[in-house]
């Protein structure tokens, strides 16, 4: 059996329909139950429906063999993992945003960021050489530079509808960001019959 880590809601579902196209009968995933292992009818698959952030998680420590995240999720985990594929959906940009006015000043070294990807903000400003003062947040980032909380916000942007509201502009695109296929290390050797044709299927179907 392999076991695969997916991230609730709409990438389980995007995902869900990309195994589909590869043959792999996933259509348990998206059934209505409360349940958070799910099986295939074949026996062949087991499905974790988890957290965003607990996907790498749950592959790292080799109880789920593959999973599939956002670059994000990765890059603030720091996860001991393999990343196979780019699945090119779910894409958006992580970037450094606030009013208009600091365009062009985002080096400020006395900078306040909100973000809720802590560790890659760190290690982005501290490559940079620049010490800045991280606030961690987890909802309405946006409202930081607003309220005076933060100078700059570091987050996802999509639309960027969400910054345009509230008098914001994205200041630097700093990551792609999509969603990735990963594996962990110890599966990827000794259930390399079964791992690497399911890789291929996926890759075929990009």
């Amino acid at each position: 059996m392999i076991t695969v880590a997916l991230a609730k809601g709409r990438l389980a579902e995007e995902s869900c329909d990309l195994l589909l196209k590869c043959g792999i009968p996933a259509e348990i995933i998206k059934s209505d139950t409360r349940k958070l292992v799910l099986t295939s009818p074949d026996g062949n698959f087991s499905f974790f429906l988890v957290k965003p952030s607990d996907v790498p998680t749950y592959v790292e420590y080799g109880i789920a063999d593959l999973g599939i995240v956002g670059k994000d999720t990765l890059l603030e985990s720091g996860a001991d993992l393999y990343e196979m594929l780019d699945l090119g959906y779910e894409g958006c940009k992580l970037c450094v945003a606030g009013f208009p006015k600091r365009k062009g000043s985002v080096t400020n070294t006395h900078l306040r960021v909100a973000t809720k990807y802590v560790n890659i903000a760190r290690k982005l400003y501290a490559e940079r050489g620049e010490d800045v003062e991280i606030i961690p947040l987890h909802g309405s980032i946006e409202l930081t530079p607003v309220t005076g909380l933060s100078d700059v916000i570091f987050d996802i942007v999509q639309t960027g509808s969400t910054l345009r509201a509230n008098g914001l502009v994205v200041l630097e695109e700093v990551y792609d960001i999509s969603a990735r296929l990963v594996v962990n290390k110890v599966s990827l050797k000794t259930k390399a019959d079964v791992i690497l044709p399911f890789i291929e299927a996926i890759r075929k179907q990009l």
